[in-house]
Parts: C-alpha cells; structure tokens; sequence
C-alpha cells in the first residue's frame, strides 16, 4: 500500500521560482494526496502562481518564516508522509520515488532528505555555479544514515511530529536541523544522494556573505545541543581553522612579507583534498581559483558571524534579526 503524501511548500516572494517548483511537483513519477503552499505574507504573486498549479494556499497574516509557514502546513496536511520543500527547489522526478522506497524498505527510518544537482534550477552566474558545486559536495560527502534534518528536499513520515512537536518558530534559520536535533535514536534518517532537486541559489556574493554572516549565529548554540559526531558539516574542521589563519595571516602584507598569507592560503585551498579534486574535475582550474576565493570569504563570514553570536550566546542574547523570508 502507497501512503498518502502531502507536499507542503512554504513561500515567501517567490513567485520566480514557485512555478518550476510546483512544475516538477506535477513531474513527480509518484502520486501526491495533496499540494500545500503556504504563503507567508507574500507582496507578489506567489499565492496565484500556486493556485493555478491547482495547490490549496494557506495565507499567514504576517510573515514568520519558515519554522512557522511548515507547521502551518503540517496543520493543514493530512498525509502520513510529508514532502517538504522549498519554494526554489525542483526535484527530480524519481526523488519522491526514491524517499518512499527508502521509508518502505528500511521502516526504523523516518526521514529522507537529497541532495542539490550541479545543475541550477535557473542559471544565474559564477556565484550560483560555486554555491551549488560546494552544496552537492559536502551532502554527496555525508550520504548515508545521518544525524542531521535538511528540509529543501525532504520526505518525513507524519508521526515524527507527532512525537516530538512541530518545528521551532523562533528560529529563522536552521530550524530544520533543530528537528534533527530532538528527534530520538530510533528515528533513523537518511541522507540519499538518489534523492535530487535543482536549486535556485545564491547568486550575488555581497547578499551571500550578508546571509552567512546571519546565519552562522546560530552555530554555536545549535551545536550545543548536537547529539554525537554524526552531524552534518559543510566544511572539514581543518578547512575552518586554515581559514581563520588565512585571516590572521593578511596583516602580513603589509610588512612586507607576503609569503606568509600565500602559503596560508596553498595551505586553505589543499585543506580538504576531496574538495579540490572534485572542483578541478568538474570545472577546471580556473573557475577553481574563483571557487576558492570566494569559499574564503564566505568562511571569513561564517567565522564573524560565529564569534558575534558566541558573545551574544554567552550574554544571554539572541541573534541579530534574520530578514523575511
């Protein structure tokens, strides 16, 4: 027996990609009891893009982000599995085929989630093309039983929050794997590399270092309450801390010494070998160079936003405001 599937898509302005998302919804070589796109105080056209694919829109009076757009959805769902996703994903076709293939035959597991393709949903540039080659990588690298909830692609069974409570919405980020976080042992999760949808990502590097400079507040609490070592990581430790010495390094250049931060940039760029052959495979050595430029800055954003939300952490505050999204 097939169970009933809900698809819930919450959207906040996005009326560019909705309708390639819904598109690939309708493509699915599974059948779904339901399309749900909850709209969260949207100023285009979000809500008719998604009635014209037929989907029932629930309206939030104000935005809330996306912890509380997904509980409004599991609220209004009524399918013993939910396909999350968001609003500028387009899975595969096979992708739900996948996650329920997975949720049949292996029944300790209550979660499937997938991974980006390399290939954008919409190609918007060199930014995209670096965030997606880093995004496919570091979730190929993690394939298997994980820790770690990811909702841009993701298949849960219903009963999971029936048991431990919808998501989180005071967060505005990483609510997703704050699920993970409380969901028990037992309740295996799966990331499965078959498991594919295009991505429409990042494109525009000053909104991207802004994003994970936010973000990135949220790492050091969210690590406290990780369970073991099989938590997901975009980056290797080493790759971090070189990084951080990368920064360290540039007031060198200025006494004149600049064989210092080049050989601690060699040493950031060779930091995870895997990483370096898999970008030089796919897309040769000079778009590597931009690759690795760009991955040190955002790092250097990451680093900036952990230590400003450590201290915000430790005296009790939380992070800075996430826009709406």
């Amino acid at each position: 027996m097939r169970p009933d599937v809900s698809v819930i898509v919450p959207a906040f302005d996005s009326a560019a990609t909705l309708g390639a998302c819904l598109a690939a919804v309708r493509a699915q070589h599974e059948p779904v009891a339901e399309v749900i796109v909850v709209d969260d105080a949207s100023t285009d056209g979000t809500r008719e893009i998604a009635r014209a694919f037929g989907a029932t829109v629930v309206e939030q009076p104000v935005n809330r982000g996306p912890a509380a757009a997904r509980n409004a959805g599991i609220r209004a769902s009524r399918g013993e599995v939910l396909f999350f996703l968001d609003a500028d994903c387009a899975p595969e076709p096979d992708a739900l085929a996948v996650a329920l293939r997975i949720l049949r035959e292996e029944p300790d597991v209550a979660c499937v989630h997938g991974i980006y393709s390399l290939r954008p949903l919409f190609d918007d540039g060199p930014v995209e093309a670096y965030r997606l080659l880093h995004g496919h990588y570091w979730r190929l690298k993690h394939a298997g039983r994980v820790r770690t909830t990811l909702f841009a692609v993701c298949a849960i069974r219903r009963s999971v929050f029936d048991e431990v409570g919808g998501f989180d919405e005071r967060l505005r980020a990483s609510e997703d794997v704050e699920v993970g976080d409380r969901m028990p042992e037992r309740l295996g999760i799966v990331l499965s590399p078959a498991m594919v949808c295009r991505h429409d990502d990042d494109s525009r590097l000053g909104a991207l270092l802004r994003k994970q400079f936010r973000r990135s507040q949220l790492l050091v609490p969210v690590a406290a309450h990780e369970r073991g070592p099989a938590g997901i990581r975009a980056n290797s430790p080493a790759t971090v801390a070189l990084a951080a010495l990368t920064a360290c390094a540039v007031p060198f250049l200025f006494l004149g010494l600049p064989l210092v931060p080049l050989a601690a940039l060699a040493a950031f760029t060779v930091a995870d070998p895997g990483l370096l052959w898999f970008v030089l495979r796919r897309r040769g050595p000079l778009f590597a160079g931009f690759f690795f430029a760009v991955h040190l800055l955002v790092l250097w954003a990451v680093l900036a936003g952990a230590l400003v939300g450590a201290v915000r952490h430790l005296r009790g505050a939380g992070p800075l405001a996430e826009p709406a999204r």
